[in-house]
């Protein structure tokens, strides 16, 4: 038999009570959040009925994801973090803000403190027999299509097993492998000089997977690369490029991919000269378009936890 108490006055006191919403004291922004979400957990368990197995089975699974260290993780692949960019893409045509490259989810997998080069980077500090050469390169540009100089481009990516350097469960790569940093010119140009990643999982036995099992999806990534850049004028662009050719690229568990960021991958000769592993590399040309700031401030800007080392 169905139970619905949710407008029950004990259940609407209860919620008030459990939120503190009388209360002069601590932050009024967070009371009105947990009693909103509260409510609406409250609200759903009458709806679909779920019994109290279910419910100790949820709290569980939280406890299970706070040790696996997954939150972010998880966040990707329910969608919350796309969701987050179809707002902020929505509050932008709301204030006539067009034309930059399009912002994509940043992942869980940034660690700041990579050095800052001038014009060039080469990023690949650990060997990789799997993995080819690979440059990216492009110009950031303004609005106005001019380029912008002084700009900070930054730059992370799985190796050929799909592990992260910090977050390699193998212990297997140096500390910013595969991830850098390069200030532009005044022509606005950039360039990184890589190996070629591949997709990555979520850990088999992790409570990510869990979940994506139970909803019968799989956790799986194409090939791609992230990116930050930030300009003193400019609004911070956070975006990700995805390989061209990878078959996850339109079935991506984080919902990342987005048309204009799979750029064209060209196969070149003359690597040799730029100090990579092989003569034949392939190369990827990724223009870079930066929004200007709304009212003197950048509005992109997202506090969250993240990994920080020295270089």
């Amino acid at each position: 038999m169905t139970v619905n108490v949710f407008d029950s006055k004990e259940v609407q006191d209860l919620l008030r009570a459990a939120a503190n919403l009388g209360s002069q004291d601590g932050n009024a922004r967070i009371r009105q959040i947990t009693h909103r979400l509260l409510s609406d957990l409250f609200k759903a368990i009458d709806d679909l009925d779920m019994t109290p197995d279910e419910i100790w089975a949820g709290v569980h699974y939280f406890n299970k994801l706070g040790r696996d260290g997954e939150a972010a993780l998880l966040a990707a692949g329910l969608g919350l973090e796309k969701y987050l960019d179809i707002r902020m893409d929505a509050a932008d045509r709301e204030a006539d803000i067009h034309g930059g490259t399009p912002r994509t989810i940043e992942g869980p997998l940034y660690v700041a403190g990579a050095p800052v080069r001038d014009g060039v980077s080469k990023i690949d500090v650990d060997p990789d027999d799997n993995a080819g050469p690979l440059v990216i390169r492009g110009t950031v540009k303004g609005s106005d299509g001019q380029p912008v100089a002084d700009a900070v481009v930054e730059c992370w990516h799985a190796n050929s097993k799909g592990f992260y350097s910090h977050f390699d469960p193998t212990g297997a790569q140096s500390d910013f492998n595969l991830r850098g940093a390069v200030r532009t010119g005044a022509d606005g140009k950039y360039e990184f000089r890589t190996l070629m990643p591949v997709g990555y999982g979520c850990p088999p036995q992790g409570a990510t997977q869990q979940l994506l099992d139970a909803l019968a999806r799989h956790g799986n990534r194409p090939a791609h690369v992230h990116f930050f850049v930030t300009s003193e004028n400019s609004r911070k662009l956070t975006t990700q490029i995805n390989i061209e050719g990878d078959p996850l690229i339109w079935d991506d568990f984080a919902y990342a991919t987005r048309e204009e960021l799979v750029p064209r991958v060209v196969r070149k000769h003359g690597g040799t000269a730029l100090g990579l592993k092989a003569d034949a590399y392939q190369e990827i040309e990724f223009d870079i378009v930066l929004t200007p700031l709304v009212q003197g401030k950048d509005n992109q800007i997202v506090n969250r936890l993240r990994l920080a080392a020295a270089a």
